[in-house]
């Protein structure tokens, strides 16, 4: 039966991916002091980008650090659209093979989209 786990268990070999995710950041900061909720949205913003690619170099845009900021440190958007890329490491000396870019998505409403996988 172990045996039998093991072989379940093994992972599709990582390859380079894209797709746009809906971020709820209100439920991500609930609780955080207000000088700290931007820079935890951030964070977190990493944290997710980590699970769900799997990757633990994560790269943010300077577009979506300015729109998690732009309405000041205290009032984070509530919901962000982004699309995470996971790409190929061309650093030779790198620690891991991908890294992930995470870019914001303009969209006029970000409620109620689902996950989407784009094609480059």
């Amino acid at each position: 039966m172990p045996a039998a786990r093991k072989e379940a268990a093994k992972k599709a070999p990582v390859q380079p991916v894209t797709r746009e995710y809906t971020i709820n950041l209100h439920k991500r900061v609930h609780g955080t002091q207000f000088k700290k909720r931007a820079p935890r949205a951030i964070k977190e913003i990493r944290k997710f980008a980590t699970k769900m690619m799997g990757t633990t170099d994560v790269r943010i845009d300077t577009k979506l650090n300015k729109s998690v900021w732009s309405n000041g440190v205290r009032n984070v958007p509530f919901r962000v659209r982004v699309r995470l890329a996971r790409k190929r490491n061309e650093d030779e000396d790198a620690k891991e093979k991908f890294y992930t870019l995470v870019t914001p998505v303009d969209v006029a409403s970000v409620k109620g989209l689902q996950t989407v996988k784009v094609d480059e």
